[in-house]
């Protein structure tokens, strides 16, 4: 005669049989619909491109880097990509360098720039100081004569 352990042990093996069985399930049911969505993929991307012709040529543009990713490079392509970074380091360097003396030719410009809009600015405050103060002093000599003209009326 069985244990209550023993009835524990089947029963546990049961459910983690039924639960394989439905995963296994789902697993298959799932690769069902990728397979399906795959097959219908050409029909789609066409239906989508059709009277887009960017769009066929973006999705043109993809497979083929994603076909070409998946294609081992070969020796030559390989010696191709390394003479063109030792190619490219010379350039690399000589703009560097044309990067430096532009830079380098462009600042005294700059600072002579900078100084004139300083001197522009010192000058622009200097007339706006004296034209306020030739402003206040015309309007402090017409208060004077309006109140010297008031007096007199009222003699």
């Amino acid at each position: 005669m069985g244990s209550d352990d023993d009835d524990y042990d089947r029963s546990a093996v049961g459910t983690v049989g039924n639960k394989a069985y439905s995963a296994k399930d789902t697993v298959s049911e799932k690769a069902s619909e990728a397979g399906e969505a795959v097959r219908q993929a050409p029909g789609r991307v066409k239906r989508k491109a059709q009277g887009n012709p960017l769009a066929a040529g973006v999705v043109a543009f993809g497979l083929g880097m994603l076909v070409s990713s998946l294609i081992p490079s070969t020796e030559k392509e390989r010696e191709a990509v390394s003479q063109l970074q030792e190619n490219l380091e010379p350039v690399k360097e000589k703009a560097s360098e044309v990067a430096q003396d532009m830079a380098e030719n462009l600042k005294q410009p700059a600072q002579e720039a900078g100084e004139s809009v300083k001197a522009a600015a010192t000058e622009g405050v200097e007339s706006v100081k004296q034209e306020g103060q030739s402003a206040a002093a015309d309007v402090k000599d017409q208060a004077q004569a309006s109140k010297e003209t008031v007096q007199q009326q009222s003699s």
